[in-house]
């Protein structure tokens, strides 16, 4: 039961990866493609963690989740450093 969950979570983080690829396509924000590649490597976290035994290997294997959660914040830093829009030459002020 558990390698089945492993796979679900699987299939669902390169669905979800897919689906923010396609956002990406659309919209052209840069956000959208570190959350693909973020889903992406949870989804070779997950699988990697199905196909070890040990749990020596499986301890390490974490450090790819932490490096998807790595990507997902620098997503988030990258998209707040952006310059505001302007509005008719001038910069939008926000409240």
């Amino acid at each position: 039961m558990n390698v089945f969950m492993l796979g679900a979570n699987v299939m669902a983080a390169f669905v979800i990866g897919l689906f923010f690829l396609r956002f990406w396509k659309k919209s052209r924000d840069r956000l959208f493609v570190y959350f693909s590649l973020a889903f992406w490597m949870m989804g070779l976290n997950w699988v990697a963690l199905a196909f070890s035994q040990r749990d020596e290997a499986q301890t390490a294997l974490y450090i790819i989740r932490l490096l998807a959660f790595g990507i997902i914040l620098l997503g988030i830093w990258d998209k707040n450093r952006q310059q505001p829009a302007r509005a008719g030459g001038q910069t939008v002020e926000h409240p």
